[in-house]
């Protein structure tokens, strides 16, 4: 969708024009997209070791933000911490904890709010009820029906009211409409439009006096852009899902911080706690904003790390130690799994998942493997490998699925893969395969932008037959119609409980020792 010419990209904004400044003044510190990164992490967002962290090579863990977010409510008059949604799923410790951990974190960095994300919905509602129930703050979500879920119904809130400063600030939970495709919410989860929503917990905010509103939102930048241009209201979008990175300073950003679409200031703190954010907001006499600035805070190990929470995360991480420092392989070189390449074009990560999950079962007939981007979540280091990298790139538990389908669906696949490849808030339905070839046609109106399909067959490569019957292999998330693979729903032969993904990506390595990452032409983008 065009935006409107609305937005401003300065880095500092003061849009009142012969006015007063206002009397309230307010630090809303936030983050997004955390997936259980309480242990700090590598420059590729993957599990960093100790000495690494004494060198500070490091950056985020739960205990450099317990001091971070101590030193920036210092520096406040009046602050807030809220976050934009994904707590959940990402390491060992949500394998092992499910959402207890979470909980445990937020509630010492004393959270205001969160939305909820999709990967909160990963092991169902039930989950998610478990999480809310432990945790001390609202947990939200307006742009769903929850009502025929026993678990959330009357629990599960779209918007809360909170007090800071003698002033009441309010906030409303928004989360990505395909809720249902990408994550397991249930079929008692219904998603809603994202801007009538927003718009009715606005308008029913401001009847209760309330003129200060933060939406947490966990759709994507692109989306948060949409929603500011079309309701009136909101001031403050504090956003995830994309995990994007807006800054004044960095020329790796994706827009300013905070991005302005008219009277409303939009922010994004990246992912993994690798950054803080921190904008500083006035409001005049009537609720107006009037000011908002920033800057996400870096992470690194610059933040000194407080020991107490160092010695509980390290507590909790005593019964999966045994399990992720098991060296299962050597890699030449580092794994590729960065989101930004493995949603959008072949990637070396989706090589080697792809091509693991087609070995596994190459004996049985099958022909070709289907991985979606989505579900590879982090690169991998040179040197050794352990088991504990390899869960942290599939940390969601997904099962090997082989099935059996047309050539005329494999096609419909990739091209649900290339739907919504023009969408800068591109999900993770994008395709890394093997056993085939294709090419995509960026330019192409949607449904037909893939051509060229091959199939490898003994050495050789053959032409796609949109009638015989292929062999495939994926993940159950995806056979199941996750992702938008809803042609793989009714497949032939379907088996979905084959080896934890993970535990078949291990296996391949081992049997290849030493393992070099490597492109192969098979995705070609014109």
């Amino acid at each position: 969708m065009k935006l409107p010419n609305l937005m401003l990209t300065v880095s500092s904004l003061v849009f009142s024009t012969g006015v007063a400044m206002a009397d309230y003044s307010l630090t809303i510190l936030h983050t997004n997209d955390f997936h259980s990164r309480f242990e700090p992490i590598s420059k590729y967002d993957g599990p960093c070791s100790a000495d690494d962290n004494t060198e500070g090579k490091c950056f985020g863990g739960s205990a450099r933000l317990v001091t971070a977010i101590a030193d920036a409510r210092a520096r406040s008059n009046n602050s807030i911490l809220v976050d934009g949604g994904d707590q959940f799923q990402g390491t060992l410790f949500y394998t092992y904890y499910k959402g207890k951990a979470a909980a445990e974190m937020m509630n010492k960095l004393a959270y205001d709010g969160m939305t909820v994300g999709n990967h909160e919905f990963d092991d169902g509602p039930e989950v998610l009820r478990g999480f809310m129930d432990a945790v001390q703050f609202p947990v939200l979500m307006s742009n769903v029906d929850v009502s025929a879920e026993p678990s959330l119904a009357g629990v599960l809130k779209k918007s809360s009211v909170i007090e800071r400063g003698g002033e009441k600030i309010g906030l409303i939970g928004l989360t990505t409409e395909d809720v249902d495709e990408i994550s397991s919410p249930g079929p008692t989860v219904i998603p809603q439009d994202s801007v009538t929503s927003v718009q009715a917990e606005v308008d029913a905010l401001t009847a209760m006096g309330v003129n200060k509103i933060i939406v947490l939102s966990h759709s994507g930048y692109n989306t948060d852009q949409m929603v500011a241009a079309n309701t009136t209201g909101v001031d403050v979008i504090v956003g995830g899902h994309t995990n994007t990175y807006l800054s004044n300073s960095s020329d790796r950003a994706e827009g300013p911080y905070p991005t302005m679409v008219g009277d409303t200031a939009i922010v994004q703190a990246y992912a993994y706690g690798k950054f803080l954010g921190e904008l500083n907001v006035t409001f005049d006499d009537a609720g107006k904003l009037v000011s908002a600035s920033g800057e996400p805070l870096v992470m690194d190990a610059g933040v000194s790390e407080d020991s107490g929470t160092k010695d509980r995360i390290a507590e909790l991480a005593v019964p999966l130690n045994e399990i992720r420092n098991k060296v299962v392989a050597q890699a030449a070189e580092a794994i590729d799994g960065d989101r930004a390449n493995c949603r959008y074009k072949e990637c070396a990560m989706g090589n080697l998942v792809a091509d693991a999950m087609l070995a596994r079962v190459k004996d049985q007939g099958i022909q070709i493997a289907i991985q979606n981007g989505g579900g590879l979540r982090s690169s991998i280091d040179a040197g050794e490998v352990t088991l504990g990298e390899v869960y942290t790139v599939l940390p969601f538990q997904n099962t090997l699925s082989t099935f059996e389908v047309k050539g005329s669906a494999i096609k419909d696949a990739l091209e649900n893969a290339v739907a919504q490849y023009d969408d800068p808030d591109k999900d993770g339905r994008f395709a890394q395969v093997a056993g085939m070839t294709f090419v995509i046609n960026k330019g192409n109106a949607t449904g037909e932008r893939i051509t060229d399909i091959m199939v490898k067959d003994g050495d050789s490569l053959a032409p796609l037959d949109p009638e015989k019957v292929y062999g495939v292999v994926s993940n159950n998330f995806v056979r199941n119609g996750g992702d938008g693979y809803v042609m793989f729903k009714d497949a032939l032969k379907a088996y979905d409980f084959g080896p934890d993904l993970a535990d078949v990506v291990v296996e391949y390595m081992v049997e290849q020792g030493g393992y070099t990452p490597y492109l192969d032409g098979r995705i070609t983008i014109q």
